[in-house]
Parts: C-alpha cells; sequence; structure tokens
C-alpha cells in the first residue's frame, strides 16, 4: 500500500515537471498539428504531414520568440505572451484535473487544484516565452567611474570636462614614511 502511494506520488510530480517543461510547446505543437492534418487532407501523404506539420510548429516556435525579443512595447508583448499562456493554462487544468481525480475524491477540490495547477502553468508558459526570448540578448556592459577619478586630458578650457574611460585605479602604494 505504502509503495503505490509513493510510485503515485511520483509519478503525479513527474507528470506536472513534464506538464511545466513543455507549456511553452502548446501553441506551436496546436499549429503543427494543425498545419499536418491540413496537409494530410490535401494528399501529401503520412510522412509529407508530419514533416510539414514539424516544420510549421518550429517555424510558429521561433517566430514567437523573434516576436516578443523585438516588440519594446508591454502591451504588445502582454498580447503575445497571453496568446502562448491561454492554450498551455487550458491544457494544465485539463491535466491536473485528470491527475487530481486519482487522489482527490471531492469533485469541487479536483476542480479548485485543477484551476489552480492550470493558472501555474499558464504562467509558466509566458516565462518560458520571455526567457527563451530573452537567452539571445547580449547584456549590457556598465562602467562606473569613481568620484576622484581622473578628467580626459587635452580638453580645452571652455569644453565641459569628462571622465576618462578607464578602469578604476588604486592609489599608489606610499614608497616612504612621511614623518
Amino acid at each position: 500500500m505504502t509503495l503505490g502511494v509513493i510510485v503515485s506520488l511520483f509519478g503525479l510530480g513527474t507528470m506536472l515537471v513534464l506538464l511545466f517543461t513543455l507549456a511553452i510547446y502548446a501553441v506551436p505543437f496546436l499549429v503543427g498539428l494543425t498545419v499536418g492534418m491540413w496537409a494530410f487532407e490535401t494528399g501529401a501523404g503520412v510522412i509529407g504531414a508530419v514533416v510539414v506539420g514539424l516544420v510549421a510548429g518550429v517555424i510558429a516556435l521561433f517566430a514567437a520568440q523573434l516576436l516578443f525579443a523585438s516588440v519594446r512595447s508591454l502591451a504588445l508583448r502582454a498580447v503575445i505572451a497571453l496568446l502562448f499562456a491561454a492554450p498551455a493554462a487550458v491544457a494544465g487544468y485539463h491535466a491536473v484535473l485528470g491527475i487530481s481525480a486519482l487522489l482527490v475524491p471531492s469533485e469541487a477540490w479536483r476542480h479548485v487544484f485543477a484551476a489552480i495547477g492550470g493558472l501555474a502553468v499558464g504562467v509558466s508558459a509566458a516565462v518560458q516565452l520571455a526567457a527563451f526570448a530573452g537567452a539571445g540578448a547580449q547584456p549590457r556592459q556598465v562602467t562606473a567611474g569613481r568620484p576622484d577619478a581622473e578628467f580626459a586630458e587635452g580638453a580645452e578650457p571652455d569644453q565641459p570636462r569628462l571622465p576618462a574611460r578607464s578602469t578604476a585605479r588604486l592609489p599608489a602604494p606610499l614608497s616612504g614614511s612621511r614623518g
């Protein structure tokens, strides 16, 4: 009995980790499935439909990541993230509802857990999209100067003096004792 509960909880945990990991791929999977079914129905055959569907899914994923990374408007980014998060949230809701039927006897509590799980999976998909889109961005280099840094040499008296673009330097060691 105890081993069965441990194995069930391990399986539940594994399924939830898999669900969170794969949440970002819900929309590309649906795009690939739809395009693949269309290709099959138009005579592409099984292998052609699989190849066309796979290519369409990959293009959908990379296009969304590229669009998310290139758009600076927060409203448009939110719409793109919502387009990825909503199907993932629905899939997460139904997955948690099905899994919770094994462990939770109350129907109301199963729906509560499913709603929480769906929300968590949807948020996870949006965060993963942002992380994937930001992975290619180069970090900005920030240079900070000391307040007592040397000023740029060669500046005319009427020109504003700017701190030199150099790294901070330690003061020179004292060469003797002052008495």
